[in-house]
């Protein structure tokens, strides 16, 4: 079994060494001998779970700067959804892998995936040496056909995961309320009971959807799906601006988690007020997400902490409310707890997922505070070493084959969109 030892490293303010034993972190103490088959100076550097990104969709980095400063409908409609209908398994394979290569580099060592090709995105997941819970992305436009389609889909890919390495976990992903029917959301809901796996849908993400919903369906986003029988403890959704105190009580009491994304709730003028605060009050498990590159335009998790507080801040006009510490906590530990996985936290006998800290840096000087600096000052830039798995995947801030990684993805997005 290998073993990595890092030296003298920041934790908690106080310097440690740190065993890594195969995956897991085997022992925390003052002091280690330097019996290791690799031995990692963190002398100057600060230790931080690896961050988990709880909304993304990968392969869009394919699509980052394209048809920027558009309503989301708009952009939707008339920019992404036509060129995502030309990708290729290799187009997506070299769009997911430069994400990977992106996360990798901001120190994120986890996320939650929502697009197409899963295979695709699987192979380039693997071969990065992050986790990844990826997402059976479904849609049926109301149509019959289409959603016999879409089961068939899911139970062919849930069929096969089996044949992927146990850092991918499977997950059923309905788009949303207007591209999914109440009727494939049901069976989506009975296939995670049966199966034991989580649904990922964008939800409550701007008003033109409550809008929609109120029209179509007589109720407000949660509220119909509180009627399809969907809400539990197995249902994540992404954004959730629009709920009010009657929806948060019953998220809570159904045991739903809601990933909050402020990048691309600014950018796509969803909406700031974002109710993180009384969603944590009453006991919602809220996590933090970047979104996908063409809406967020990157996928760094510092920068997401950083504006998912000022945001809450901001809107409240309340100095006090959403501290760094709460964000560093929502984008490791609550969405370890939310993927399932026994990491987000530097503990013995937890997963070797984490990052080192560059503190030689003017973000952390003076460094009174570190968890406020790292949130507040600094973003992915910062980060120098990135363990997964207990296996080294960039050091020295640089990653192997980065470079081939953006040369090839630039040629296939220039080349799509040239299409």
């Amino acid at each position: 079994m290998k073993t990595i030892i890092i030296k003298n490293v920041e934790l908690n303010g106080e310097p440690v060494d740190i065993l890594i034993e195969g995956n897991i972190i085997k022992r925390i103490a003052g002091y280690l001998p330097d019996e290791a088959d690799v031995v990692i100076d963190g002398h100057k550097k600060a230790v931080i779970p690896g961050l988990i990104n709880m909304h993304t969709h990968s392969a869009m980095t394919l699509f980052r700067g394209y048809g920027d400063d558009m309503p989301l409908m708009t952009w939707l409609e008339e920019k992404i959804w036509p060129s995502e209908a030309k990708l290729t398994h290799e187009d997506v394979y070299w769009g997911a892998k430069l994400a990977c290569l992106e996360m990798i580099k901001s120190g994120t060592t986890a996320f939650l995936d929502m697009y197409t090709k899963f295979s695709s995105i699987a192979k380039a997941v693997e071969e990065m040496g992050i986790r990844a819970m990826l997402s059976s992305t479904c849609f049926d436009f109301f149509q019959p056909e289409q959603r016999e389609k879409a089961k068939t889909h899911v139970n062919k890919l849930f069929a096969e995961m089996d044949n992927y390495d146990q850092r991918i976990q499977f997950a059923l992903g309905p788009h949303a309320i207007y591209t999914v029917s109440g009727e494939l959301l049901q069976w989506l809901d009975w296939f995670s009971k049966e199966n034991n796996v989580p649904v990922h849908i964008h939800l409550a993400e701007t008003e033109a959807e409550v809008q929609y919903s109120i029209k179509q369906f007589g109720c407000t986003p949660v509220r119909y799906l509180n009627q399809l029988g969907m809400l539990s403890s197995r249902l994540m959704i992404a954004h959730g601006v629009y709920v009010d105190d009657e929806e948060i009580q019953m998220l809570a009491d159904s045991g739903v988690k809601v990933v909050h994304n402020p990048a691309s709730n600014m950018k796509l003028g969803s909406g700031i007020e974002f109710r993180f605060a009384e969603m944590r009050k009453a006991g919602i498990p809220v996590a933090i997400g970047t979104d996908g590159c063409s809406s967020s335009n990157n996928l760094d998790m510092i920068e997401a902490m950083k504006l998912a507080s000022l945001l809450g801040k901001g809107w409240r006009k309340d100095p006090v409310v959403l501290t760094a510490n709460e964000m560093l906590f929502a984008a490791t530990r609550q969405g370890a707890d939310m993927l399932g996985i026994k990491a987000g936290r530097i503990e013995e006998g937890y997963l070797a997922d984490l990052c080192l800290i560059d503190l030689n840096l003017p973000a952390f000087t003076p460094n009174f505070n570190f968890v406020s600096n790292l949130v507040y000052a600094s973003n992915g830039s910062c980060v120098d070493t990135v363990i997964c798995d207990g296996k080294i995947r960039m050091q020295n801030k640089r990653v192997p084959g980065e470079d081939e990684i953006m040369e090839r993805t630039a040629a296939i997005a220039y080349n799509l969109i040239k299409k």
